[in-house]
Parts: structure tokens; C-alpha cells; sequence
């Protein structure tokens, strides 16, 4: 919103209220944040039983089509009334004023549109348009940091998590390909949108991995992990976010990744472990669900032992290391392009 035109920003207890021209493009906006149950398109009105019952009516008229099923939903509090009785006053108001149409009400789990009014002590917020928010934490609310690594669509939904949860992600990029590059690039310019600072600064590292099995993907984890306790302990971050989940790994692979972090004197952080289906889910929710079917061939791999070969870890992750470059990203509208180009600039 920082550049965007609006009148106000205020709080009425837990609303906040932005008075803007392009209600439409400021949802939009408030739609990529975390922190917020719900977006609405409403009018503000005083917290008066009559005046909101007449304009719960006068908007459900100019709303409603013919044969519709309405939902009237009443959330919030009232100093004068309850808002179970205004929810019942509205919707016989409403039957009574759109007969002409033969509108009905619906059910919880069957209508066409829900005329949604929020409540507060003061005021009563009488919606057009609601929208379902991220939900979550506040961006940066621990006001700590963590490092992420992004090398593959799970990761990037642990990465996304990781700012859900409320704290900083420091992020790093792990790379075996140009194409490979560019396909994590793309999604970083989806997380880059829930991050809110002007610029981000990226970190990057190639793989030098060519096989693709299941004991390949193992190697590329466990190396990933030793590469990310390197960084932090030279940038004096604390915490390590390692995108692993029981619905992939094995436990004794999980307890290995975690026992490396610890031994560093770190803290890891595990923000999809015990994560089950609604991975997909959360998927679409980050705007990932394209990636959706890469994530579930990584659901169907197979693990055979729990030979670890460290010495082929470690030498990847030094290998990898000497490949490590750093680039400050201004987040705009061309984040792909921004990113491939600083890279091929910084070599």
C-alpha cells in the first residue's frame, strides 16, 4: 500500500480500515499479507440496530438475482442488541423486500451470495465483497530471522511457511541447472510477494548432482543442510528452516538433518513436518497449485537404507560453496528477470 492512494489507515478493535478510490486493487494487494482472517469490500455505518437493518436491506436488494439463495451473517459485537437478533431481523426483512424476485434463504452449506456485516462497538461494516485471508501471523512478528533454502516447490512452500509463521526468512537458492534455476526463480517471485520489504537480498548456490534418484534426492537434502549451517553461523543467524516432512522422509533421515543443525548449535525449525494431503492445499493458497503435481511425485519416493555418505555431503556442500553469490533484489513487476540478470552480472 506504501504507494498506492487512500484517504485513512485506522483500527476499530480488530478491524483495520483502509478508505481508498481502488477498494478492488487494495484487496488484492491485502491478499498477498499474512495476519488477516478475512477481506472485505464494505460500507461503514454507525452501530445502530435500525440504521444497519435498513442497510443490510437496501444492499441485499441491489445484490440478490432472481431465484437466489441468501445466507444474512452477522459477526461481531453490539452494545444495545444481540447480533443473532439483527441476523434474524435482516433476513426476514430481506425475504419480505426481494419476494418480487423470489429469492429464499439458504443454508450454511447452500446459498448464492452471503450478505456479511461485521460489528463493532461503533460502527457496522456491511460487505459487498468478502474475500477469505491468509490467515497466520503477522509478517515479522517474532522479529526474528530464519534461513530458508529454496531448491525444489516443497521447499519454497516450507520457505512460505516459515514467513506465515511470523518471522524474517533470509533466503537461499539451490541450483544443478539453468533451467532448473529458472524454475526456482519463478517461484521466489511468488514468495517475494508476501515479503514486504523494498528489497530482498538473495543468496545462491549451484549442485553439482546429476543423477535424479531417491539417493540422489537424499545427498541433495543432507548437502543442503550442511550448506545452510555454514551461512548461518557466518551471518550469525540462529535459525535454520529445513523443508522436510515425515510425508517424505524417513525418521531416521529427519532425525540425522536436525542432529547436523544442533551439532552446529543451532536452532532447526521444521514448518512442514507433520504436514499430511493439505500440503496441496496450502499449495494453491501460495499460489503453487501448478507445481502441485511435482509435489506429489515427491510424496511417491522411495528410501531405501540409512546409509549416509558424508563424505560425498561434505563435498558437495564445499563444492557448492565456492559457487555462492549474494544479490540485492528490488521488489517490482519484473522479479524473474531482475534476479537472472543481476546473476549473470555478478559473475
Amino acid at each position: 500500500m506504501k504507494n498506492q492512494s487512500y484517504d485513512r489507515i485506522q483500527q476499530n478493535e480488530s478491524v483495520i480500515i483502509i478508505d481508498t478510490k481502488d477498494p478492488v486493487f487494495a484487496s488484492s494487494i491485502i491478499g498477498t499479507l499474512y495476519g488477516i482472517e478475512k477481506i472485505v469490500i464494505a460500507t461503514e455505518i454507525e452501530n445502530d440496530f435500525d440504521i444497519v437493518l435498513s442497510n443490510i436491506a437496501k444492499i441485499g436488494q441491489n445484490l440478490l438475482l432472481r431465484g437466489e439463495k441468501f445466507l444474512v451473517r452477522i459477526e461481531g459485537q453490539a452494545i444495545k442488541y444481540l447480533p443473532k437478533d439483527l441476523e434474524l431481523a435482516a433476513t426476514s426483512l430481506l425475504i419480505e423486500k426481494t419476494s418480487h424476485l423470489q429469492t429464499k434463504p439458504g443454508s450454511e452449506t447452500s446459498y448464492d451470495k452471503i450478505l456479511y456485516t461485521y460489528l463493532t462497538k461503533s460502527h457496522a461494516y456491511i460487505c459487498i465483497f468478502i474475500d477469505k485471508g491468509n490467515g497466520g501471523i503477522p509478517y515479522n512478528s517474532h522479529n526474528e530471522k530464519i534461513l530458508c533454502c529454496v531448491h525444489d516447490e516443497f521447499s519454497a512452500i516450507s520457505c512460505l511457511q516459515i514467513i506465515k509463521m511470523g518471522f524474517e526468512p533470509k533466503i537461499l537458492v539451490c541450483y544443478r541447472s539453468e533451467p532448473d534455476l529458472l524454475n526456482i526463480v519463478k517461484m521466489i517471485n511468488q514468495i517475494l510477494s508476501h515479503i514486504i520489504q523494498d528489497k530482498v537480498e538473495l543468496q545462491f548456490c549451484k549442485l553439482s548432482l546429476k543423477s535424479s534418484g531417491s539417493s540422489s534426492f537424499l545427498l541433495k537434502i543432507a548437502a543442503i543442510t550442511e550448506i545452510l549451517t555454514v551461512i548461518a553461523t557466518r551471518t550469525k543467524i540462529e535459525r535454520i528452516s529445513v523443508a522436510i516432512s515425515s510425508m517424505i522422509f524417513p525418521a531416521w533421515f529427519i532425525e540425522y538433518n536436525a542432529k547436523v543443525v544442533l551439532k552446529k548449535k543451532l536452532v532447526p525449525w521444521f514448518p512442514l513436518l507433520g504436514v499430511d494431503n493439505s500440503i496441496f492445499e496450502n499449495a494453491h493458497e501460495f499460489g503453487l497449485e501448478k507445481y502441485m503435481s511435482r509435489i506429489q511425485n515427491l510424496c511417491k519416493l522411495k528410501f531405501r537404507d540409512d546409509n549416509i555418505q558424508k563424505d560425498k555431503i561434505h563435498k558437495i556442500s564445499q563444492t557448492a560453496m565456492k559457487t555462492r553469490k549474494t544479490i540485492i533484489v528490488k521488489i517490482g513487476t519484473n522479479n524473474v528477470h531482475d534476479i537472472i540478470d543481476s546473476l549473470k552480472s555478478n559473475h
